[in-house]
């Protein structure tokens, strides 16, 4: 018993050593990252961190709902909390949903790279896509947006997150804004060649 006891300790001391020296990526995201709909442990997020193994903690900072200036104010916090290596940033849905002013929203993804970045950082950018209850011109300028802000900031834009799912009924729940359980490893296929691309650069 007692060397059962000694074992289990031993276990868990490695496990929390190893953890300690792992590379830790924040996911600053609304609910496609937040695994609306089903457990966080079923969700893209929680799959990356099995995917890249225990070099690497996946920090999971997403919120249903969140918008870009729900993520700047709790931005700060959560890197001196975790002084992550890679931040993602995968935010905007809701804000074109609603309609949020583009300059505005520009200077909000703009200020989430600089934030990352100054917090000594790499980041990358998710687009998203919005339908075009705004018309024709809300739309072109929110797409481009992301564009010109990984451009100015040198950041990588991964591909959009729901390529394949969003346009596929039988990928997304009911709502037909969130993805199934059944979707999320294309999320993360989408994902997983910028994630380590990035993380392979020096």
């Amino acid at each position: 018993m007692v060397r059962a006891a000694l074992a289990v300790g031993w276990l868990l001391a490695l496990s929390l050593s190893t953890r300690a020296w792992a590379d830790t990526i924040l996911v600053l995201g609304d609910s496609i990252s937040a695994a609306y709909g089903m457990s966080l442990q079923q969700g893209w997020v929680a799959a990356l961190e099995e995917e890249l193994g225990a070099d690497y903690e996946v920090v999971n900072a997403s919120i249903s709902g969140e918008t870009t200036a729900g993520g700047l104010r709790r931005l700060p916090a959560l890197l001196e909390q975790h002084q992550p290596q890679l931040v993602i940033i995968e935010l905007g849905g809701n804000d074109g949903l609603r309609g949020y002013p583009l300059r505005k929203f520009r200077s909000n993804l703009n200020e989430l790279v600089m934030q990352s970045q100054a917090a000594g950082a790499r980041a990358i950018l998710v687009p998203m896509e919005i339908p075009p209850n705004y018309g024709s011109r809300y739309t072109a300028g929110f797409r481009q947006a992301y564009r010109d802000v990984a451009r100015e900031t040198g950041v990588a834009l991964s591909p959009f997150i729901l390529d394949g799912v969003a346009t596929d009924p039988a990928l997304m729940q009911e709502d037909g804004i969130h993805p199934t359980t059944d979707a999320q490893h294309l999320l993360l296929a989408n994902m997983l060649p910028t994630v380590r691309e990035v993380l392979a650069t020096p």
